[in-house]
């Protein structure tokens, strides 16, 4: 203290910057930026306190102190996610002091693998760390009553949670449960006293994740019975099904793609007193072998679909190139030009397209060949992988492949059989009902696409016998309108509710988001080969809802329905 100095209050020069009197005087040669002007002279002239020119008396204010030892842990186990790994690291930790020891001695370090001896001890000291955190009135009060005469099964309170298993400590300083089988000999010494952990701690966690691990992820009742064998830990079933569901692993076996909930069906579907064949849906079915002078060749079936009154078109096709176009070509010819052609992402189809764009633009700055191709017909594809998205023709491609089958001779055809057989198929599925089939009352037959082609089921019409005078003609031709009206009436009150119901996915599921981790299910890929990857964009259909997206992998860029994408929970657990 005989080193400080004092300064008055009115030669402080630290007010100057805190403490003004009116403006301060900070120019250059001020005592702010020069310093006191005592110091500029001798030492005896320096002011002196006026207590004491050598001492300084300390003030003392009355305090209150406290003093306490708070236990640490030498490691955090929250850090740490695997077992093995926490008990090497505490045991090298355990190590460390020895061979300081050694080396003082001048005797030989431990190194190398940790032995089990080691293991023991750092497990020890894990089970009282989480002990002690948990129950540290209990722990107490044990090693209050260890070393005396009082048995230490009364050492714990009855208001302790512990009270009915009895505990004690062992030798290694931890808390395990008397149990009831001490007198046999076949049990083990954990078997016969459990180590006592609390149910919500990392390390009960940690150890209950090791034997799942250890058990491959299944054999879920080995797992609780393994772990009796050695720990007694309440609710352990309740403990064991939050280790499961945290489990990456096990949360990967169980994705399963979110389908959301079905979509409404699209104008193509319902878009009533249109002419047949404004919207179709295309696809190919096939091969089959056909015989063609002594060589065997494969013909495809090229099936359009209206999607409106279900019926269906089918041309042979003698390869899946681009050159298919020409089956298009037959049937615009015959059924006429749609405004809207649907398919997958075949290539032939995408060529097709392709090819009509090109005619398209030369249309535009030719003018020719207006009569080849229209215009204003558009071609829609559906995403690749997603046929439930193209079911109405789908499903009546496996009508028509059950057909053929079901009169397909054994020895091989030739192109007018099989062209014979593909269009008495066309007839036949034509003529299915589309509504309720009358048992009682014959007057309103079941509905079919017939009706709408033809007039009726299957063609035939009443012949009549009246003259060729314009007033007849007049009104057969307005008989046929009246006709074709009634039919659409029954197309409406009688088709449409048979298709306003959804047959699956009837809720709303949590939509996929942009950057989900994703396994693509594809059940042609090999075994656990089906890849996984990053959404890197997403396609919301007419009502809001993801539909297909863009999924990035190691192998390339792929969109998916969502159907076939299973999103991955790997997200890190907040505690």
């Amino acid at each position: 203290m005989h080193e400080w100095m004092y300064v008055p209050t009115k030669q402080n020069v630290a007010d100057d910057g805190t403490k003004w009197q009116g403006l301060p005087d900070l120019t250059s040669q001020s005592r702010w930026f020069i310093g006191p002007y005592f110091l500029y002279c001798s030492e005896e002239d320096w002011p002196r306190s006026p207590q004491s020119s050598h001492t300084a008396e300390l003030e003392l204010h009355p305090s209150v102190m406290s003093h306490f030892i708070a236990p640490t842990s030498v490691i955090c186990v929250d850090e740490y996610s695997c077992w093995d790994r926490i008990v090497k690291v505490v045991a090298l930790l355990h190590r460390f002091p020895s061979n300081c020891k050694l080396k003082l001695l001048k005797k030989p370090t431990i190194v190398g693998p940790v032995s089990s001896q080691e293991i023991k001890v750092a497990e020890s000291y894990l089970f009282r760390q989480a002990q002690q955190e948990t129950f540290p009135d209990e722990v107490a009060h044990l090693r209050r009553f260890q070393d005396t005469s009082e048995s230490s099964v009364t050492a714990v309170p009855k208001s302790s949670p512990l009270h009915q298993k009895s505990p004690w400590l062992d030798h290694y300083g931890v808390m395990r449960m008397r149990g009831r089988i001490a007198a046999c000999d076949y049990a083990t010494d954990d078997a016969k006293y459990p180590i006592i952990l609390p149910r919500d701690h990392h390390t009960t966690r940690l150890i209950v994740a090791h034997y799942h691990h250890k058990l491959h992820h299944q054999n879920h009742e080995t797992v609780i019975n393994e772990i009796r064998q050695k720990f007694s830990i309440p609710q352990l079933r309740s403990t064991y099904t939050k280790v499961r569901n945290n489990c990456q692993r096990c949360k990967n076996d169980r994705a399963v793609p979110r389908a959301p909930i079905m979509a409404d069906l699209p104008l193509a579907r319902l878009d009533a007193f249109t002419r047949p064949f404004t919207h179709v849906g295309v696809d190919f079915f096939g091969p089959y072998e056909v015989v063609v002078g002594r060589r065997i060749e494969k013909r495809w079936g090229l099936l359009a679909t209206c999607l409106t009154i279900r019926a269906i078109h089918i041309e042979v096709v003698h390869s899946l190139s681009t050159n298919s176009i020409m089956a298009l070509r037959n049937f615009i010819s015959r059924r006429g030009k749609p405004q809207t052609f649907y398919s997958d992402r075949g290539t032939n189809f995408v060529g097709a397209n392709r090819v009509l764009e090109e005619i398209d633009s030369i249309i535009k700055e030719e003018e020719l060949m207006k009569e080849f191709v229209d215009t204003d017909t558009s071609w829609t594809f559906l995403p690749p992988a997603s046929p439930h998205m193209g079911g109405s023709w789908e499903r009546l491609i496996g009508s028509v492949k059950k057909n053929l089958m079901a009169i397909l001779p054994a020895r091989k055809l030739t192109d007018e059989v099989l062209r014979n057989l593909l269009t008495e198929i066309e007839s036949t599925v034509n003529s299915r009902p589309l509504t309720h089939v009358p048992v009682d009352d014959d007057s309103a037959p079941a509905l079919t696409p017939n009706h709408f082609l033809l007039g009726s089921t299957n063609g035939s019409k009443p012949l009549s016998n009246a003259d060729d005078s314009g007033s007849v003609l007049r009104q057969t031709w307005l008989l046929s309108q009246v006709q074709a009206n009634r039919f659409w009436k029954r197309w409406v009150t009688d088709y449409l509710p048979e298709i306003t119901r959804r047959t699956k996915w009837f809720v709303h599921t949590k939509p996929i988001e942009m950057n989900d981790i994703v396994v693509i299910v594809d059940p042609k890929s090999p075994r656990n080969c089906w890849p996984r990857g990053r959404i890197i964009n997403i396609h919301l259909g007419k009502d809001g809802q993801p539909r297909s997206a863009t999924v990035r992998t190691t192998s390339g860029i792929y969109e998916r329905p969502t159907t076939k994408l299973a999103v991955l929970d790997v997200r890190r657990e907040t505690k």
